[in-house]
């Protein structure tokens, strides 16, 4: 009897055997479907994202395909009398980019990256009405990432060390690699030496790296960076404009709407990353390092990356984060002449940008031993008598151990705590004493550079503790009346004006406003705005978080309602000054979606978080971070919702929650996944901690709740429900609330720069779990597989725990 296979209809016996089908190798990340082609796979993936990367020139409106845009333009926008779209988008369309866009069949160039050099081809169409920018077109001028940097496929994430302390590195080779022994009689190589190309080999004994996804069987959201780097270079928006409307992830646009900027015109400039010229240079950090370290403690284990490599680290620091807290003087930052724990400390946080993290690492350890031999062997230690540059370096120590995402590094960092606020106290009372010196004289422009230094350095220290209390319940170190009367930063352009030109220094310092901490603090208060600068700006909604703080930490504050409303008025007059902030004329190299310097980006993110915790307390989430487990802080977040009520006054609460989210979803939740860890400070997913989860627990409850939901509440739902598609809302159980939890849980763990966003990811898609687990508890009781809104039954504690 002939088998099932060779029994063959007359009809299909004469076809031709198809040939083998595709593989189906491109797996979404958010369901099972497979798609043998990448552009396939990113078009279904925006059915669950939202994302729309097709952006209308003429106005906000946005698509997830480019026929729809162009279909919006001819309907909506014909009446304007303007070029249609299709003609505009032609301008500056080189033969070489058609070929490539053509060909993507055959290179499977992915359509998000055709989309996006689309876009940034029509805002090159619109090149003419954007200000002339002056660029330093020096050979050592501010440069991007090397396109040659070797990123290890996976999520890029901060490995966990197993001793802060140890000094145990992977054992890998750079053959250009300077060690600090090289030259000393009877010194051999080392065997320990820093990775310049991503390549690791792993230790028995040591942990396994964080990016080794705890969830990655269930959940494959690494995106492979060798291939997103090299179609992004490929696409020609590795090197965009200063102005240009889409960077990939490494690349810039400035955010700042400088045609819009109050005061007098001036030419824009590109801050100048500091950067090492030679061999000679390199010798001479190594022999800085060799004077620091007295007690021989780096001697035969520490080696210094290549000239290249160093100033690929000099490069990320200053671009990517130097921005975000601006203390260091870039102009006057010479590789050679600052301090050798200073230099290791800099050089760690921009190995952390580039995704090197052994090295970054082992520069941190470096510049943490020799801190620790400084202090140890000064004489008659005093905090007046520490240098700048000692507390510069304990800073940006403290901040890379406590968003590493490992608890060891985060004590640590609480334990030198008040070291760190005494150095505070102690310089700034030295500043003081030089002012009063010069008996109401001008400083010179040296001067001037030093003082406001000192001032920076000390904000910078204000407002790491205030993120510690924010994070982790910490009680802040420095205390409000430690600034008073000390003037508030100056505005970036007069910061990192050129050194040489002592004639325009002047005019600008005469120009720029002088106000301090005090006098900025007393008009919040008083609902009268103050014109600052952006770095002020930042400083100022950090007082005013910590004073809600205070106050929600206070026995009497449910019965004073007079420093609430005080707090109210504060947060709002601070908002309104933003209008009258000053203008600031150097172009950031960052893509965010604020117009306004990064720091005012930053401060919009805390403010928000302030605005929401007057009315919301989640402390016990808070102290959960603190010990790094995941589960728990799920655990947390779960057990928190009796802190989520429904009111008049939540529903104020979640439009702050909905501004958060909806500046990801505007930019597209794959988009922000991508680029946000390198383009955007840690302060965003510290601030949106608090937020997301009380906007999840509070649509939680509207959709469970057995009280009906009010007009309002609808209406704020809809809101929400209208950022996604019904596509990504069925994927997580047919509810907004678990939505939410995931789609944001999943984009700030995609890529990883600090460790601590790793931590929350996985927390919150704990917490999206838990809350479908809920659903189905509810379900087995109702009989109903899809409980609507208003007729489930309340919750208990031990099934919503159960959940896990």
């Amino acid at each position: 009897m002939p088998s099932a296979a060779m029994i063959v209809s007359p009809s299909t016996s004469t076809r031709k055997a198809p040939a083998n089908p595709p593989e189906k190798k491109y797996k979404c990340q958010f369901c099972s479907r497979a798609f043998s082609r990448s552009e396939h796979r990113s078009r279904h993936e925006r059915s669950h994202t939202k994302e729309r990367p097709f952006k209308c020139l003429k106005c906000r409106s946005t698509f997830v395909r480019r026929d729809l845009l162009l279909r919006h333009d001819r309907t909506v926008h014909a009446k304007d009398g303007g070029v249609p779209l299709h003609r505009e988008s032609s301008v500056g369309i080189d033969t070489a980019t058609l070929e490539q866009i053509e060909a993507s069949s055959e290179e499977m160039v992915d359509i998000e990256t055709a989309a996006m050099l689309m876009t940034n081809f029509h805002h090159k169409a619109m090149a003419s009405q954007e200000p002339e920018i002056h660029y330093d077109t020096s050979e050592h001028g501010p440069a991007l990432l090397e396109p040659s940097v070797g990123y290890n496929s996976g999520a890029m994430s901060l490995p966990q060390m197993p001793l802060w302390d140890s000094m145990v590195p992977h054992s890998v080779t750079e053959p250009k690699s300077h060690s600090i022994s090289a030259g000393m009689p009877g010194s051999q190589d080392s065997p320990m030496s820093f990775v310049t190309s991503g390549t690791v080999q792993q230790h028995a004994h040591q942990l396994a790296p964080i990016m080794e996804r705890q969830m990655s069987g269930s959940d494959p959201l690494a995106p492979n960076f060798q291939s997103l780097s090299s179609s992004m270079s490929v696409s020609g928006l590795g090197t965009p404009g200063a102005l240009s409307p889409y960077p990939s992830m490494l690349g810039p646009v400035s955010p700042v709407d400088y045609r819009r900027s109050p005061g007098p015109s001036q030419a824009l400039t590109v801050a100048k990353a500091p950067q090492i010229d030679s061999e000679e240079q390199c010798a001479k950090i190594i022999n800085n390092i060799k004077k620091c370290d007295s007690e021989a403690a780096l001697l035969d284990t520490f080696r210094l990356p290549s000239v290249a490599v160093l100033n690929r680290y000099l490069s990320t620091y200053f671009n990517l984060f130097h921005h975000h807290l601006p203390f260091l003087h870039p102009g006057s930052f010479d590789p050679t002449e600052a301090s050798a724990p200073l230099l290791l400390a800099v050089l760690s946080i921009g190995a952390l940008y580039t995704f090197e993290q052994d090295q970054a690492y082992m520069l941190h350890i470096g510049s943490k031993v020799l801190v620790n031999q400084f202090l140890q062997n000064k004489e008659n230690f005093s905090s007046r008598k520490c240098p700048l540059w000692t507390m510069q370096s304990t800073l940006l120590n403290m901040i890379f151990a406590s968003w590493s995402g490992d608890p060891k590094g985060l004590e640590w960092a609480c334990s030198i705590k008040s070291l760190l606020a005494n150095m505070v106290a102690g310089n700034r009372y030295e500043l003081k004493l030089r002012s009063e010196a010069r008996e109401g004289a001008q400083p010179n422009q040296q001067e001037w550079i030093e003082d406001e230094g000192c001032r920076r350095t000390y904000y910078a220290v204000y407002i790491f503790f205030g993120l510690l209390t924010l994070t982790y319940n910490h009680t802040p170190a420095i205390s409000f009346n430690e600034f008073d009367t000390l003037e508030l930063p100056s505005s970036e352009s007069l910061w990192n004006i050129d050194a040489s030109d002592d004639e325009s220094w002047r005019e600008s310092l005469g120009a720029s406003p002088v106000i301090t901490f005090r006098e900025a603090h007393d008009n919040l208060f008083q609902g009268e705005p103050a014109r600052y600068s952006a770095f002020a700006t930042r400083v100022m909604i950090n007082a005013l978080f910590l004073e809600v703080w205070y106050h929600k930490r206070s026995p009497e504050a449910l019965q004073d309602v007079v420093t609430e409303y005080k707090l109210r008025l504060a947060l709002e007059t601070w908002e309104k000054s933003l209008e009258i902030c000053e203008p600031e004329t150097v172009v950031v190299q960052l893509s965010a979606p604020h117009k306004g310097h990064p720091l005012i980006f930053n401060a919009m993110a805390l403010y928000r978080n302030t605005r929401a915790r007057l009315l919301v307390d989640l402390k016990s989430i808070q102290e959960a971070l603190r010990y790094h487990d995941s589960y728990e802080v799920a655990a947390a977040m779960t057990n928190a919702r009796d802190k989520v009520q429904r009111s008049q006054e939540m529903i104020k609460v979640i439009q702050e929650c909905f501004d958060c989210i909806e500046v990801a979803a505007l930019q597209g939740i794959r988009w922000v996944a991508r680029t946000s860890a390198t383009n955007w400070s840690v302060e965003h997913p510290l601030c949106g901690m608090d937020l997301m989860v009380i906007l999840t627990l509070w649509l939680y409850r509207l959709e469970h709740d057995e009280e009906p939901a009010s007009e309002d509440e609808l209406n704020m739902y809809n809101k929400l429900r209208n950022l996604f598609d019904d596509d990504s809302v069925d994927v997580y159980g047919a509810k907004l609330s678990s939505t939410v939890a995931r789609l944001w849980g999943s984009m700030i763990d995609e890529v990883v720069v600090w460790g601590i966003t790793k931590l929350m990811g996985e927390a919150f898609k704990l917490h999206s779990q838990a809350l479908v687990g809920y659903e189905d508890a509810i379900s087995s009781r109702s009989g109903s597989p899809t409980p609507s809104m208003g007729t489930s039954q309340p919750i208990q504690a031990l099934e919503m725990q159960a959940a896990y």
